[in-house]
């Protein structure tokens, strides 16, 4: 999809995908959840650890069943360098949690800088505008679960 062609709905959701994404990686780190606790490591937020620590209180909601229904894919890279779109593989997520936290990063690891030609569904804006609105309520919801909705929406 050229940047001409992104209307002005799908670029504001685009923009809120990439924010509420922020503020939860923002949220995992402030409330101790990172991806290394080594002095001197660099501070990234901790997916796993919030995973780990949660996985057994999640509830899939209807925006998460949603995004499992209707994954994103991913590009991979074949043989001499061929790129491709093939299913995320979530047989290694031992969790509903789990799977739900990597389509989120897939969507925002495609929007950022994934491919933007060839892929299922890429220049459908209804789809796009699907996997946004769905991650944008998921990680509201990851929020609560993870009890710091202050954090996240910066009320305090």
């Amino acid at each position: 999809m050229r940047k001409n062609d992104v209307d002005e709905k799908l670029s504001a959701l685009a923009f809120d995908f990439f924010y509420w994404f922020s503020r939860f990686e923002f949220a995992l780190k402030e409330n101790g959840y990172l991806k290394s606790r080594t002095v001197g490591a660099k501070a990234e937020a901790g997916w796993n650890a919030f995973v780990d620590e949660l996985h057994a209180q999640y509830t899939v909601s209807i925006e998460a069943s949603a995004l499992l229904a209707e994954p994103p894919e991913q590009q991979v890279v074949l043989l001499n360098n061929v790129l491709c779109w093939k299913a995320v593989g979530l047989d290694k997520c031992e969790s509903e949690l789990a799977k739900v936290v990597l389509l989120l990063k897939t969507v925002r690891n495609n929007l950022f800088h994934g491919g933007k030609h060839g892929g299922a569904g890429w220049d459908d804006p209804s789809r796009t505008i699907f996997l946004l609105s769905s991650g944008i309520a998921v990680l509201n919801q990851l929020a609560q679960l993870g009890s710091f909705d202050a954090d996240y929406t910066q009320y305090y």
